[in-house]
């Protein structure tokens, strides 16, 4: 948290999430008998089983310096007692090796107010018998949060029909049981409530009767759920914010019905993408979440933009952060999906970056993603391996989890300029401290502290050797200062927490009804006609115990109108669909517009929905304008595309027909160079095409390519069904940066006069793609 709250008001945020468990207190973790994932604590006699007797073996550290050999005919490996660290038993003339940890033992128990947690999807990866061992293995790194997964579908198979005990429970059992704080998230519905489990249920009442029964059944075990995860993307269900404030306040309703005292997260954001951030707002969410959630996997340097995004729609309430990390990608044998000796080291150096930039932009939980081992094409995440065993990541969580138990964020050190330095208040070893943790953003860096330390470690939790000026590398160093330090040190503030905004939450929820075809999710807004009437629906629950009469003002964008009724009587748990008419009463000029419903319902409250339309620019795709030059010609494109044969460009019936057969991700983005000084107009509103689906299907998207290396991304907002050409745009005003994969940007939007090249193609669900572009020009309001 940016403003240090109170050590009571700390406290009590821990209770209300956890009710009785965080009451109990916490033991100081042991290991398991056998030692699951080869970890030991200091002092332990460290013994391991060797796969094979009858080859030789040799020890080595993190450093790869041999500490022992083990001749043939030696069935375990007995080191004595190791220091902290990292360590690897490599089998003589093979790849193989096995890996153990020793970790400093915790000399008091993790504070139940911790912000240090991991990702461990516990009732996923692994099956009941070895779910104690993973339980452990978190607590002994001294984790406070853990975060689960939840298929919906198995716990309620049939409307109203919960399933008996089953894996679920038996993980919430064992991660309580070894005294973790656990979150549960679910992504999908199950097939008797909507026929896309990618998306949302259609009709609420599902979800809030779903969230009612979770939240009674793991009480005591389940302090937090998260209604869903990462629904701003298409793998999730393409979601607008208008559709998250919907589900998170039906859910929100059933979860504090089950449970008062549960912590009800903010259905999580996967991006920060602007114009969904400010849908949500418009819908004022925030009296339904205690939370509000998001994950990231940005580089370092992005973090100040993602954390300022959101929270600046927040409304003030704890920033969890339930995944993040900065991952490296494997190589060698498919079969091992293991890092190379030097990308273990480097994921584990990352760890303690990616917690100290998370708290110091205003983290009150932050998640690492992932515990177990766990890939996404080349990406390994896992900071464990399949059979528990460490990677030296697990150790640098560990000394995360130590000298960052319960800190909170006091600044970034005015220091050396290529050095990142962050100091926080925490509780090492139960001792309040300042720690700093820093590195070397490249080579080496120095760093000066106005007294000397009490200790110093590197980013595995070694100690080091104690001084008041250090050398730094880009390996994370913790250095613990006592208490008083923290007036000493010259900081530049974290970011300050936002204003908590007020509000109370109603039992009436309203949600707009439209398909996922007539979804602009760039826009985070819904296609509709801008010269005829459009029908759209509302749907108005009531989550109340008493029947509840209300009427509902609606607020038009200026120049339009919409015809609905306004009175509205409902009995508990009824839901009613009222049909409105959105008519244009003339020429409109904006991307986007909004319509806003409120409602009085005198004690069951004053609902809102805010719905953001986007009427369809017909008129500006068929509009003359200023063509881009060069695109006429086949020779003008370079053909970029995911994978596959060589792609085609040739001039045919008016226009350019592009053909490629994409893989992998399959995508294929035709590019072209934008020359002259004046070859986008000053007032150009768009990019405007006929695009002619030939073969094939996709999303077809115009990305923009500014000289720093940046690109913004816009769907046109016609598409074509194969065989058939439409007249299309893609808006300036849509266009949204390429997170994940575009450089960053420093001022965060497009500018159109730096734009350099232009992609014109399409994301297809593989197979071969034949599409004719023509008549691309620039066009204006």
């Amino acid at each position: 948290m940016h403003e240090l709250l109170p050590a009571l008001a700390v406290a009590a945020l821990a209770m209300t999430s956890m009710g009785a468990l965080a009451e109990a207190p916490r033991p100081i973790p042991e290991p398991l008998p056998g030692h699951p994932g080869n970890v030991f604590l200091a002092g332990e006699r460290v013994i391991v089983g060797l796969p094979d007797s009858r080859s030789a073996w040799r020890a080595v550290d993190y450093d790869d310096r041999t500490i022992a050999n083990i001749p043939p005919g030696t069935a375990s490996a007995d080191l004595g007692q190791l220091p902290v660290g990292w360590y690897r038993l490599r089998r003589e003339g093979s790849e193989e090796w096995i890996s153990l940890a020793v970790l400093q033992r915790l000399a008091a128990p993790t504070p139940w107010t911790s912000p240090i947690g991991v990702d461990v999807a516990m009732a996923w990866f692994y099956p009941e018998e070895m779910m104690a061992s993973v339980a452990s293995l978190a607590a002994l790194a001294g984790v406070n949060h853990v975060r689960d997964r939840l298929a919906w579908g198995q716990m309620e198979p049939e409307r109203g029909k919960f399933a008996d005990r089953n894996k679920y429970d038996a993980s919430a059992a064992a991660q309580a049981g070894a005294h973790l704080r656990v979150l549960q998230v679910n992504h999908s519905t199950p097939a008797w409530a909507g026929q896309d489990g990618r998306r949302f249920p259609p009709d609420l009442r599902d979800a809030y009767r779903f969230y009612r029964e979770m939240a009674r059944r793991w009480r005591g075990q389940v302090g937090a759920f998260e209604p869903w995860n990462e629904a701003d993307i298409q793998v999730f269900g393409g979601h607008t914010g208008a559709e998250m404030a919907a589900m998170q306040k039906a859910s929100y309703l059933g979860l504090k019905a089950g449970n008062p005292g549960v912590t009800a997260c903010l259905n999580v954001f996967a991006g920060h993408a602007r114009a969904q951030l400010d849908d949500l707002r418009d819908n004022e969410a925030w009296p339904y979440f205690d939370t509000y959630n998001l994950h990231h996997y940005v580089a370092f340097e992005g973090y100040p933009q993602v954390y300022a995004d959101h929270r600046s729609i927040s409304a003030g309430r704890p920033l969890w952060v339930t995944e993040c990390a900065m991952p490296v990608r494997w190589s060698g044998d498919p079969k091992l999906q293991e890092l190379s000796d030097e990308d273990l080291r480097e994921q584990s150096r990352r760890i303690a970056k990616v917690f100290a930039g998370s708290l110091h932009e205003g983290a009150a939980a932050t998640f690492y993603f992932i515990l177990g081992h766990y890939v996404e094409g080349q990406t390994q995440f896992g900071i464990i391996r399949r059979d528990l065993t460490p990677r030296p990541a697990y150790v640098a969580l560990a000394a995360v989890g130590r000298f960052l138990a319960d800190a909170q964020a006091l600044g970034r050190l005015r220091t050396d300029d290529n050095a990142y330095a962050y100091a926080f208040r925490a509780r090492p070893d139960g001792k309040e401290r300042v720690v700093v943790v820093a590195w070397a953003k490249s080579g080496t860096a120095t760093l000066e502290v106005p007294v000397a330390p009490l200790a110093v470690a590197d980013h595995l939790g070694r100690s080091l050797n104690v001084a008041s000026r250090l050398s730094l590398t880009t390996a994370p160093v913790f250095v613990v200062l006592p208490s008083e330090a923290g007036q000493l040190l010259h900081l530049d503030a974290p970011p300050p927490r936002p204003r908590r905004a007020v509000g109370k939450p109603s039992s009436i929820v309203f949600q707009p009804l439209f398909t996922e075809q007539q979804t602009l999710l760039w826009a985070s807004a819904y296609r509709v006609s801008g010269s005829q009437p459009t029908e759209g629906k509302l749907a108005v629950y009531n989550f109340g115990a008493q029947p509840a009469e209300g009427r509902i003002q609606v607020r038009p964008p200026r120049g339009w109108k919409v015809e609905m009724q306004d009175r509205v009587r409902l009995e508990p748990m009824e839901r009613l669909e009222l049909t409105f008419r959105l008519i244009p009463l003339g020429a409109g000029g904006r991307t986007v517009e909004s319509i806003q419903f409120r409602g009085d319902f005198g004690t069951a409250g004053r609902p809102v929905a805010s719905v953001r339309v986007a009427p369809d620019s017909s008129a500006l795709a068929v509009k003359r304008g200023t063509p881009l030059a060069g695109a006429e010609d086949p020779a003008s494109w370079e053909l970029l595309v995911s994978g596959g044969r060589q792609p085609t460009a040739v001039r045919e019936n008016g226009g350019i027909v592009f053909e490629a057969t994409p893989t992998g991700d399959p995508w294929f983005y035709p590019r072209v160079r934008v020359s002259g000084a004046k070859a986008i107009p000053r007032r150009a509103a768009g990019l405007a095409c006929t695009i002619t689906l030939l073969e094939g299907n996709g999303i077809f998207r115009a990305i923009f390519d500014e000289r720093n290396g940046s690109s913004y991304v816009a769907d046109f907002v016609s598409q074509p069904r194969t065989g058939e050409g439409v007249p299309t745009v893609a808006l300036l005003s849509g266009a949204v940066h390429g997170q994940g994969w575009s450089q960053p940007d420093p001022n965060g939007k497009l500018d159109i006069q730096e734009v350099v090249t232009v992609k014109v193609g399409c994301n297809s669900s593989g197979g071969r793609v034949r599409f004719r572009i023509s008549d691309l020009r620039w066009v204006s309001y």
